[in-house]
């Protein structure tokens, strides 16, 4: 059970957040707005739009969270960089591991900045949605979202009058995913943020930019790949496996899952080295890999991956970054279910990033925090009562029970 001085530590751990990103907000009032608005994502609120974040917090309308997501004077993009620094504080580790990867914003109506009929990984079908790419932060110490860019499809990108109405900058230009991915990627290696590894499906993975760049950037990476890929010495990539006998095939688990050990049958190849100069001339530094991964159950299941990493790393190793992108997948669920990184109404451009950058925080917060208390060995039991503590356990997390502004 939760004890007052542990909830008491809570609160002042949420202080000292909010201490840190405060100086971005230069009105007194804008900093208590930001205050509430997060609070109240971290409550249990049945539904997170600005209506009912504002009765939790006790305001007699939503004008004013309205006018921090959409009026107010501040930057979305410094309370990221602050968020770089804290979960590199709070979960950093030397070999983490960056995860890209999308989801889908399902919404009514054509006025959503980059809203269309798209297809949405989330929902597994065309729907009428928004698309964020997201970098997520992965460590044995836990995992966090750190960055997110809007994918504004070129339909959008080519109508200036709409974007105009949506309120999307001037100089925003057409990118593709990936390229959004790249330009994540080379903001997260420039932050505090200790990062050793990339990893990503093959939508990324394929991309021969996104592999050059991680490349020469010196990070290693393990990259889910099409079947079709093109791999040195062999036209596609599954064609290096097609004749692999039963020895290649290892039984490795790739990480944990809800269910236990994910087990696959694993086979790895070794690539060229690649070679850089020293003073000593030109030595084999790193080595590229190609990997498949085959169903236990259903053998003609093979997922393919290219890999790039230090001469000394091991297949098992590499297996352990494939299985690290789950962790942006955790993190989508978490942030939608317990921050409402889904749950905002916002139709314009700044707003959806003021929106998702402050769930984003509030998620980090709870990843934290959780983190802390597996060090502590606090047993994951939730206290009786809503007068003991402001703080209840959702599973790996906390969320805060704000009191009932009505009582």
């Amino acid at each position: 059970m939760i004890t007052e001085s542990a909830a008491e530590q809570w609160d002042l751990e949420l202080d000292d957040l909010f201490l840190t990103i405060g100086h971005r907000f230069r009105r007194v009032e804008l900093r208590r707005r930001m205050r509430d608005y997060v609070r109240g994502l971290l409550a249990p609120v049945a539904r997170k739009n600005s209506w009912q974040l504002a009765e939790q917090a006790g305001h007699a309308t939503p004008d004013g969270l309205q006018h921090l997501l959409a009026g107010a004077k501040w930057e979305a993009d410094d309370i990221r960089d602050d968020l770089q620094e804290y979960i590199a504080d709070k979960l950093g580790e030397d070999d983490g591991v960056l995860v890209v990867d999308d989801t889908g914003f399902i919404k009514k109506g054509t006025t959503s900045a980059g809203v269309q009929r798209q297809y949405s990984g989330t929902a597994g079908r065309t729907e009428n949605c928004q698309i964020g790419v997201f970098v997520a932060y992965s460590t044995t110490r836990g995992r966090a979202l750190v960055d997110r860019e809007l994918y504004l499809p070129k339909v959008w990108a080519e109508d200036r009058e709409r974007c105009r109405t949506a309120r999307v900058p001037g100089g925003r230009e057409f990118a593709t995913k990936s390229q959004l991915a790249r330009r994540m990627v080379l903001r997260a290696l420039a932050s505090p943020l200790p990062v050793a590894w990339v990893t990503a499906d093959s939508a990324y993975g394929q991309d021969g930019r996104f592999r050059r760049l991680l490349e020469q950037s010196g990070v290693g990476y393990v990259l889910a790949v099409p079947k079709s890929q093109f791999t040195v010495g062999c036209p596609r990539v599954e064609g290096l496996f097609a004749q692999a006998p039963d020895e290649a095939w290892e039984k490795i688990s790739c990480g944990d899952g809800a269910k236990g050990p994910r087990l696959y049958h694993w086979a790895a190849v070794r690539l060229p080295a690649v070679a850089e100069f020293d003073y000593q001339g030109e030595v084999p530094c790193r080595m590229r890999w190609a990997l498949a991964r085959r169903s236990i159950r259903r053998p003609d299941e093979i997922a393919y991956y290219l890999a790039y990493a230090p001469l000394e790393t091991t297949a098992h190793q590499l297996v352990r970054i494939a299985g690290a992108r789950w962790a942006i997948e955790e993190c989508f669920q978490a942030a939608k279910n317990e921050c409402g990184l889904d749950q905002y109404e916002v139709r314009r451009y700044v707003g959806w990033y003021r929106h998702i950058t402050l769930a984003m925080l509030a998620h980090a917060f709870l990843a934290a925090t959780a983190q802390q208390d597996r060090e502590k060995g606090a047993e994951p039991v939730r206290p009786p009562g809503p007068s003991s503590s402001p703080w209840r356990r959702f599973g790996d997390s906390w969320q805060l029970v704000a009191p009932d502004p009505h009582t």
